[in-house]
């Protein structure tokens, strides 16, 4: 679970919410999977989480969200939520799970009730997120008649319904086409992409290192497994101003696959060796 950080001491207390890693690990039986992870994001930043198959990076995104425990370490939040936030931290998955007997704004509805909200609230955060995410025109649109990108858009605007401070996305445009993965990401851009002191922040677990040089501030990069950080790659281009064509970023991106890629290599043959093993 998570667990919310405070500190009696003098020390600086931090005023707005951050999400912290403090040495996490993480094992199935006797199989490792996750080895002294240490990071922190907060406000406005963005965390991407790239490495090969296998290495735990959907893993830690759920020991994160407090959808797992680890075996050593602990993920905590420190500092306060934005005020308004009904749930600071929210998971954006590649499965988009809306129900299909709602409408898009149904769907978006579905999460605020519970909240103890007006109706006029619910109404007015409704009509907030869907103008934020494009889908205005679609509120009355079922998901069966949704392309997979604008499936997925509806399930942003779910999250960001709640106010997060921060979205756990894992894999979100993983199943979409080129086209309709560059729309989306131009859309993560400018989710985060605000000036405010409760400026979205976000964990980013991507197997697309071109997504990840063109979103993220900072881009951990896991080892095979068990994963740990073996680097961390700092973007410090305006994150409006980058484009998938950039050759600073075309070149960035291949930097991270020669990081990444003996492993990359090593965890496939693991792979099969268990699936020649299994068979």
């Amino acid at each position: 679970m998570l667990r919310r950080h405070s500190r009696r001491s003098n020390r600086l207390k931090v005023l707005t919410m951050q999400l912290i890693a403090d040495h996490i690990a993480h094992a199935y039986g006797p199989l490792p999977v996750l080895d002294d992870i240490s990071f922190a994001v907060g406000p406005g930043e963005v965390v991407a989480i790239v490495g090969p198959s296998g290495c735990g990076k959907s893993t830690l995104l759920r020991i994160l969200g407090g959808l797992e425990k680890p075996q050593a370490g602990r993920a905590l939040v420190a500092g306060a939520p934005p005020s308004a936030s009904l749930n600071p931290l929210t998971f954006v998955f590649q499965d988009f799970a809306l129900l299909p007997w709602r409408t898009v704004e149904g769907n978006v509805r579905l999460v605020l009730e519970g909240h103890g909200l007006t109706q006029a609230a619910m109404d007015e955060t409704v009509r907030d997120v869907l103008s934020r995410t494009r889908l205005t025109d679609f509120a009355r649109t079922y998901p069966k008649q949704l392309s997979g990108g604008m499936r997925q858009r509806v399930g942003i605007a779910r999250a960001l319904a709640v106010r997060p401070a921060l979205l756990l996305m894992d894999e979100p445009l993983s199943a979409l086409d080129a086209q309709t993965r560059e729309l989306l990401m131009d859309d993560l851009v400018e989710l985060v992409s605000g000036d405010s002191a409760e400026a979205l922040g976000m964990v980013y677990v991507t197997h697309n290192l071109d997504e990840a040089v063109r979103l993220a501030d900072r881009i951990l990069v896991l080892s095979r497994r068990p994963g740990r950080v073996r680097e961390t790659v700092t973007i410090t281009a305006d994150r409006r101003a980058r484009r998938s064509d950039d050759p600073g970023l075309v070149r960035r991106a291949r930097e991270l696959w020669e990081l990444i890629r003996a492993d990359a290599a090593e965890a496939d043959r693991e792979l099969a060796d268990v699936e020649t093993i299994d068979g």
